[in-house]
């Protein structure tokens, strides 16, 4: 029996639930069990070559010592670079914050902005860890809704009826995990002029998946509004885009205004960023981009076939996921909960998928399927649904 005596902010922290069904998944797997893995959201592709290459040269070359808090210069101008090819819009590198991957930007955000008294709001169903840095950080969640009749896009009037005069920051994230929706132009030019009435609000624009359209849709950035550039903070990274979860490496785009408080967080944190890896992120937005454009045509021919199966599936639809590699299935019709179906999929049909509501109390009644993983792969996960069902 332990006398330590724990904060309580401890209990306020959330958890991601993708890797408890993927430890849950693999320790079946360790048990001789055939398992298809439609749960973890990580492209199944590996890095490509020249971006590998790049961090290895990087570590011969003998770059093994602390680099900025903020990242090599270098590295900050070619992200700079690629917005601008990307978006049009004009950054100054000086405002570019490289972090290990894309959780601490919503950490120090949170953070930043949370305390008892503020509120923050989020979408649901959304990315969990949202909600969890938002109570962590003592303030108020407040969840604005995303409705399957819309695709998953937020509605702008409903995200601006929320704001209060504590609220201090809105989360946002298109294309969206957990559903692949991808809000129009429309909306976020709705969004966008009513915060002209709330200028306390700053924004966290999540475009981790803005490199991930299908349908010919084009990203709405955020970046491309200037009149809200003094309160925004874009999020973006490697880890999707050009399949290198492992490597840690994200950054995001700060008002100026803030950067010295989010490299203060960051020296604070995690001093700097790998340096290898961060001359690999150079490589990426500066190589060649065949790889990319691969990985999006595979990704687009599973995001039809699951689609097409799941919609396929007795009690299942599914509306038709504009971005990322997830598909949000509505599976009421099968007299399942959202919970139960998980559970059930994973143990009696060997498919790991992750329930709705490990997105939010909006996901009751939807299950999410990761399309990053092969035809053959989800063929074999749809039959044995089919199956079950």
């Amino acid at each position: 029996m332990t006398g330590m005596i724990l904060a309580k902010s401890l209990s306020r922290l959330g958890t991601e639930s993708a890797f408890t069904v993927l430890a849950r998944a693999q320790a079946l797997a360790a048990e001789g069990h055939d398992i298809v893995n439609l749960g973890i959201g990580q492209p199944d592709f590996p890095t490509p070559p020249h971006i590998v290459e790049a961090g290895v040269k990087a570590l011969r070359d003998g770059h093994h010592g602390y680099t900025p808090a903020n990242g090599i210069p270098a590295l900050r101008e070619a992200v700079a670079a690629d917005l601008h090819a990307r978006h049009g819009a004009e950054v100054d590198p000086g405002c570019v914050v490289v972090v290990p991957g894309g959780k601490p930007t919503m950490f120090f955000a949170g953070l930043m902005f949370g305390e008892p008294g503020a509120e923050i709001m989020y979408p649901d169903p959304g990315f969990p860890i949202y909600k969890s840095v938002i109570d962590y950080s003592g303030a108020r969640a407040v969840p604005y809704p995303l409705a399957e009749e819309n695709g998953f896009a937020f509605d702008a009037e409903a995200v601006l009826a929320r704001i209060t005069p504590a609220t201090r920051l809105i989360m946002l994230n298109s294309p969206a995990n957990p559903t692949g929706g991808v809000t129009p132009r429309a909306q976020v030019d709705r969004l966008v002029a009513g915060l002209a009435d709330h200028p306390h609000v700053a924004v966290l624009s999540d475009e981790i998946y803005s490199r991930m359209l299908y349908g010919g849709r084009d990203h709405v950035s955020l970046l491309q509004y200037p009149e809200i550039r003094d309160r925004l903070i874009m999020l973006d990274g490697w880890s999707k885009t050009y399949a290198m979860t492992g490597w840690r490496l994200g950054y995001a785009v700060w008002p100026e205004s803030l950067v010295e408080h989010v490299t203060r967080l960051c020296i604070n944190d995690h001093s700097c960023v790998n340096a290898a890896a961060q001359h690999a992120g150079i490589a990426a937005l500066t190589g060649p981009q065949g790889a990319v454009d691969e990985m999006m045509r595979a990704f687009d021919a599973r995001r039809r076939l699951i689609v097409a199966r799941l919609n396929a599936l007795p009690g299942v639809r599914c509306t038709d996921p504009g971005g990322a590699f997830y598909a949000f299935a509505n599976i009421q019709g099968t007299g399942m909960s959202a919970g139960e179906a998980q559970d059930r999929f994973l143990d009696e049909a060997g498919v790991a998928t992750v329930a709705g509501t490990s997105f939010g109390a909006e996901g009751a009644g939807f299950l999410r399927f990761s399309y990053a993983n092969s035809i053959e792969a989800i063929e074999k996960a749809m039959t044995r649904i089919g199956a079950l069902l």
